[in-house]
């Protein structure tokens, strides 16, 4: 690890001249404070900054707010799946499947292949299990089918074959395996490009800043007032139309437009817990718990990933929680397919639970869909709600779509309509991974300082062709080539790199959400003092 000495002898970096910084906090407040934007978005998770994005690539004057981090709630507490919803064709829902594998092949082939990974799923068939092997055969050959078979076609394995695969399998009474692909990505990473493509695209965005109160000109919503968390500057926004995109929030930020309004959605929390791999996965078990649930272990950032949990949840959304009955559940349903020694507690690294937000009304969550919903308030302010990550782009320009079409014309009609866009822009950082990790690896010209294979290729994968300009800091100071933890891929560059060019303020912005530390377990005391001291340097 590297030592206190060390960090001490670097400088206090954030000018490189190839890379620039961004605005500072201070400078970003008055910029807000100072305009009247087109569109205010209230909600940074990836709702909003998709809505953001969209708006800002129209030629509107955007900006986006959030009272915690981007992505700090929901929106980093997924699945971590771009999937075209495989249990959806239990409820007939063909059209939806087919639409949520046009999204999701859109973003892992065009938008931001350097940020999705393919992904080979096992469906194990059990002796007694809800679903027989020739109807479990026969949906995955249809979802594959209905990806127009760019994953392959969906067919049925025997167990010998996928207990090579996935050596934790249990084959105890293991009939059969149906095989289909989907994609996974770390969506913390792909929320952060996609905040990064919207302020390319002129977007002014602020974490840490609550909202406050509503601004209102004769009885309309035309701005909010805000607190910067970490400062305490109180300042405000104007705007011509303001955007709830405040997930789990949605109805506490619509009552303060109406006092009155009326409950509007209903919370479901999905547990996960990480674990460390007890042996490598070659593919994503999903089980079957019972007709309409599914259990996945996935692969993921070296790990294993176990969940997800649906129960109504009515507590405070910030307050969220993984509990002991969450941990035994994800437990006991993990083990109809995987083995013991996988499963045992003294692996786990990390645990998170995030809020699904539905429709309102009553209803099993298990069999509710991820449909968004768009509303409109007393004051005119538009609340936005629902969903899936797979869909995040058409979601964008669904809402962008709707505030085209609202009576008055309050956007005016001087941008550019969302349908004239190109249907499948790209994210900052757009390039082969591979490329990525091959030059990194051999650009270096003294073999001793070139980078480990293992940073190459998460430098690759989470950043694409922004690696190389992490890579330049750490080849001019060579305190930042070095490793964060060693038993992490991470090196201190992505520290300044977060700091400066990601909105990172806080020590959870960068070990949670900018890299991969605190989900592996490893954001020692010591790291984060450390991470603190170079976000104290800006």
């Amino acid at each position: 690890m590297t030592s206190q000495s060390t960090l001490q002898s670097v400088p206090a970096l954030g000018t490189h001249p190839a890379t620039g910084t961004g605005p500072s906090r201070a400078e970003t407040r008055e910029q807000l404070s100072k305009a009247t934007y087109d569109l205010l978005v209230i909600g940074g998770g990836i709702l909003g900054i998709s809505t953001a994005w969209h708006a800002a690539q129209s030629g509107l004057r955007v900006a986006l707010v959030d009272a915690g981090d981007f992505a700090g709630a929901t929106s980093s507490a997924s699945s971590k799946l771009l999937h075209g919803g495989l249990r959806y064709l239990q409820t007939g829902a063909v059209k939806l499947v087919a639409e949520n594998h046009f999204e999701r092949r859109a973003v892992s082939r065009q938008v931001a292949p350097h940020l999705a990974n393919p992904l080979t799923f096992y469906l194990p068939v059990y002796k007694g299990g809800p679903h027989g092997a020739a109807k479990l055969g026969a949906g995955v050959f249809a979802y594959s089918a209905l990806s127009a078979f760019g994953d392959g076609v969906g067919h049925l394995l025997s167990p010998a074959k996928a207990a090579q695969d996935v050596p934790e399998l249990r084959t105890e009474n293991l009939k059969a395996v149906a095989v289909y692909g989907d994609d996974q990505m770390n969506d913390a990473r792909m929320a952060l490009m996609t905040v990064r493509a919207a302020v390319d695209s002129g977007a002014v965005v602020l974490n840490h800043a609550e909202v406050t109160g509503l601004r209102f000109t004769r009885g309309r919503v035309t701005g909010a007032e805000l607190k910067d968390r970490l400062s305490g500057e109180e300042f405000g926004v104007d705007a011509r139309l303001v955007l709830n995109a405040t997930g789990p929030w949605v109805d506490h930020l619509r009552r303060m437009e109406d006092a009155g309004a009326a409950p509007s959605i209903r919370l479901s929390k999905g547990a996960h817990l990480v674990l460390k791999r007890t042996s490598p996965w070659k593919a994503a078990l999903a089980t079957p718990i019972d007709k309409y649930r599914i259990t996945f272990a996935l692969p993921w950032e070296d790990m294993l990933l176990l969940g997800t949990t649906d129960e109504v949840y009515e507590g405070d959304p910030g307050e969220v929680a993984v509990d002991e009955k969450d941990i035994a559940q994800i437990l006991d349903e993990a083990a109809f397919s995987v083995r013991d020694q996988q499963l045992d507690r003294d692996l786990i690294t990390y645990s998170f639970a995030g809020l699904r937000v539905l429709p309102g009304g009553p209803g099993d969550t298990a069999k509710a869909r991820r449909e968004t919903v768009v509303t409109e308030g007393r004051g005119g302010m538009l609340s936005v709600a629902g969903g899936k990550w797979t869909t995040f782009r058409h979601i964008g320009r669904t809402v962008m779509k709707k505030l085209e079409a609202l009576p008055g014309h309050p956007l005016g009609e001087d941008f550019e309509p969302i349908a004239s866009l190109p249907r499948k822009l790209p994210l900052p950082g757009i390039a082969n991974p591979r490329a990525v990790a091959h030059r990194l690896l051999v650009d270096r010209p003294e073999p001793a300082s070139r980078m480990a294979p293992e940073t190459a290729r998460h430098l690759a994968t989470h950043y694409g062709s922004l690696a190389f300009d992490i890579a330049r800091l750490a080849n001019e100071d060579p305190a930042l080539s070095e490793r964060i933890h060693p038993d992490a891929p991470e090196i201190w560059a992505q520290v300044v790199w977060a700091r400066d060019h990601e909105w990172a303020e806080t020590e959870d912005d960068v070990l949670r959400r900018r890299t991969t530390l605190t989900i592996r377990g490893l954001a020692t005391d010591d790291v984060r003092a450390r991470v603190r001291e170079l976000l104290d340097r800006k």
